[in-house]
């Protein structure tokens, strides 16, 4: 394990700008970010339905550590004014959250809709507002109800219209306030993570079919839940959707893997943009030809990679007013050699490609535990603005905002590791709208506060804010992040002197 050692940041800027130049443009908006079962607790209140995350949790404890869940979590259910008054203290422009579609829809089916649920998402929301504060609210962050996943859940293509119906009901209750919408959270962890290693809820592992079934009706679900909104709300309330998708940044092991290294990028970013981005829509087509061959070699008779109808491509293609990317790390890429053994992506290797995945070795780790799932954030800042670049000539000068960024370590308040993450990878996304271009009009910190970390339990903090999970309170504490976060905020640049 390399562990990080924080730099000089003057060594690393390698040419000398005013500070001036490291300015954000003017209408540049920072928040922080979080999501509904890694904070809300409350798992079984009133009328709450159950999630996969519940379930997965409750009956499958030795796949988390220590047995942790997100029963109570940090009891932003009952906290969510002292969450707004944090908020406020850093300054910053929005919050982003999203809602747990159990405890809206507790059925699971817009058939009933919790008073409860929908009251505490109300006050959610005019708190925030009352502080000037802008909601930016994502509709499912991997908290499927479990009474559709008993039907199937993300490889049943009903899901597409259930969704779809939830999505209204979401927009109805909340679109006069709401102008900042995120329909999925980082669709490759719920279908790929989820289906080729299983060990993140539902916890079903099928490598074959269920990453690609998920695949493609998580981008029929959003296009849905788009089209709701374009044909029914948006001339009134007049809000923006994406997607927030999760994108691991490729380059090539060496200067002979250039061409595999674009394809794990196309595998990654083009399986989960190419058909709501491009102008022809659809699978990206290396990828298509790739998944056909695979198939074939594995006996179907049709690829595992289910075909678009015409009707499906123009449904999904266009779907979008900005693009929305969370990004954490980076990889290198290369050929596997005969007879090598490759790890399950998405953790390690990438095998529909017959890619082997590694890291430099002057990428610094995370400040994580070193028996943490969370080592895997090697640290690349380059990498951020890479991806936009590739983005923006692939798809086109498109509005982007960071809707997740940071990094995980193991506590204190003096978390210097952080800091200087966000300011290398700040940094760079000052390089990308200045010298590349990019129209980027948001950035997100991951995350506001210390949450449940999915299977890393309660260990790794990733929090600006503190979080003590031994205190019943649920106490709240500014980390050095806090204040360094908002004094970027507050000056609207980055002082890198």
């Amino acid at each position: 394990m390399v562990w990080y050692q924080p730099l000089v940041f003057s060594a690393l800027l390698g040419v000398s700008w005013c500070t001036e130049d490291w300015t954000f443009p003017p209408g540049f908006k920072f928040g922080a970010a979080s999501s509904s079962y890694q904070v809300e607790g409350a798992w079984n209140v009133s009328d709450k339905g159950e999630s996969i995350w519940d379930r997965f949790t409750h009956t499958r404890p030795e796949k988390i550590l220590n047995g942790d869940n997100g029963d109570v979590a940090c009891d932003s259910y009952h906290l969510w004014q002292e969450d707004i008054d944090n908020i406020a203290d850093l300054g910053l422009h929005y919050y982003r959250f999203s809602i747990s579609w159990p405890r809206l829809l507790p059925t699971g089916f817009a058939n009933k809709i919790s008073e409860d649920g929908a009251r505490y998402y109300n006050n959610l929301i005019d708190g925030l507002l009352e502080k000037g504060i802008e909601p930016m609210v994502s509709l499912y962050h991997w908290d499927l109800p479990q009474t559709l996943q008993d039907l199937g859940g993300w490889t049943n293509p009903l899901i597409a219209d259930w969704f779809a119906d939830y999505a209204r009901v979401a927009y109805s209750l909340f679109g006069d306030r709401v102008k900042m919408w995120l329909t999925i959270n980082e669709p490759m962890i719920v279908c790929d993570s989820a289906y080729n290693t299983a060990i993140i809820a539902p916890g079903i592992l099928n490598s074959d079919h269920g990453a690609f079934l998920c695949n493609k009706h998580v981008l029929l679900a959003h296009a849905k839940a788009y089209r709701v909104y374009e044909e029914e709300f948006r001339a009134q309330y007049q809000g923006e959707i994406s997607i927030a998708n999760q994108l691991i940044w490729y380059e090539a092991w060496t200067e002979d893997d250039e061409d595999i290294a674009e394809l794990a990028v196309q595998y990654i970013a083009g399986r989960y943009s190419h058909a709501i981005y491009s102008e022809e829509g659809g699978w990206p087509p290396a990828i298509e030809k790739i998944i056909d061959e695979n198939s074939k070699k594995k006996g179907y008779a049709t690829s595992l990679l289910p075909a678009f109808t015409q009707e499906e491509i123009e449904l999904i293609k266009g779907t979008y007013d900005y693009y929305a990317m969370n990004y954490y790390t980076s990889r290198v890429v290369r050929a596997a050699r005969e007879g090598e053994q490759l790890i399950a992506f998405p953790i390690g290797d990438i095998p529909d490609l017959n890619a082997v995945v590694g890291v430099r070795p002057e990428w610094p780790a995370s400040d994580a535990s070193p028996e943490s799932s969370a080592t895997f954030f090697y640290i690349y800042p380059e990498g951020i603005r890479r991806q936009l670049v590739w983005l923006k000539n692939n798809y086109g000068n498109l509005k982007f905002a960071i809707t997740e960024n940071g990094a995980p370590d193991v506590g204190g308040l003096n978390d210097q590791g952080r800091i200087d993450y966000y300011q290398k990878h700040l940094k760079q996304l000052l390089l990308a709208i200045k010298e590349d271009g990019i129209n980027l009009t948001h950035f997100t910190a991951w995350t506001l506060m210390d949450n449940f970390e999915w299977t890393d339990g309660y260990r790794s903090k990733f929090g600006l804010y503190e979080v003590d999970f031994n205190d019943p309170l649920r106490t709240r504490t500014p980390r050095n992040s806090a204040r360094f976060y908002a004094n970027i905020i507050k000056n609207n640049a980055l002082d890198v002197e």
